[in-house]
């Protein structure tokens, strides 16, 4: 219980306790989102995201499987029309899974078996372990956007089941993240594949939690192979990130 706790108050600490985050967040994510644009935020753990895209008058669809963090999210916005609260997962198709839990650090709780092995060799998880498991429902982004509607915006960050939850889905959107970690980073060329396959898109990176713009491929979006080599820059740092992507209409 106390473990349990702890990664709880870690996670509200890391995402709503630093001084600033919120105001570089909205300042970043404006240049995705205006008032009543609709968001989609697929791993919204302690909901710091979608403080920022409400404070940018966003409507937000938070889909997140641990009922720890959908309680949160529920007594933080529950009392919001313009917030929906999903408790589930998403991924290719709709059914049940398994979340492997880290009870004493949530925010890597995960689908994937295989990103659980893959990270688990790296310094940085070194001390990790999922302890835990639950069975949790799982839909499909196609069905979200049945819905709920076409999001302008739709962050996806679901340690190393971005891809799955990216089989889900059969049309582009007009812009979307994924996580990016070097100890997984064939899982993130695996998610540019199916971004690709989706429609033509040109990206940005961001580094972990900046909220500002890599810029060593200059200040401009870039297609998939230059993002790929931006990638394979990034990864002997170890520090992880996010892949932005946005749409180019035929």
């Amino acid at each position: 219980m106390l473990t349990r706790a702890s990664g709880i108050a870690r996670s509200l600490a890391t995402y709503h306790g630093i001084p600033g985050r919120q105001r570089r967040m909205r300042r970043f994510y404006s240049a995705f989102l205006r008032p009543g644009d609709l968001a989609f935020d697929v791993g919204a753990h302690a909901g710091n995201r979608v403080r920022a895209w409400r404070a940018l008058g966003a409507r937000v669809v938070a889909v997140e499987p641990q009922p720890d963090f959908t309680r949160l999210l529920r007594l933080f916005f529950g009392r919001d029309d313009a917030v929906t609260v999903l408790p589930l997962a998403l991924g290719a198709a709709a059914g049940t899974a398994r979340l492997g839990v880290s009870r004493a650090t949530p925010t890597v709780s995960t689908l994937s078996q295989r990103w659980r092995d893959t990270v688990a060799d790296d310094a940085g998880f070194s001390r990790v372990t999922w302890d835990s498991s639950i069975e949790v429902p799982v839909s499909t982004l196609d069905a979200l956007i049945a819905e709920h509607g076409v999001p302008a915006f739709c962050k996806i960050d679901v340690e190393g089941f971005e891809a799955d939850v990216l089989d889900g889905l059969s049309r582009p959107l007009p812009a979307l993240s994924v996580e990016y970690l070097p100890a997984a980073h064939d899982a993130t060329l695996e998610s540019l594949a199916r971004i690709e396959a989706l429609g033509r898109y040109v990206y940005r990176y961001s580094p972990v939690e900046t909220m500002t713009w890599d810029t060593s491929a200059g200040d401009r979006w870039v297609d998939a192979a230059e993002l790929r080599a931006l990638l394979d820059r990034r990864r002997p740092l170890g520090r992880s990130g996010d892949v932005y992507a946005r749409h180019v209409p035929a």
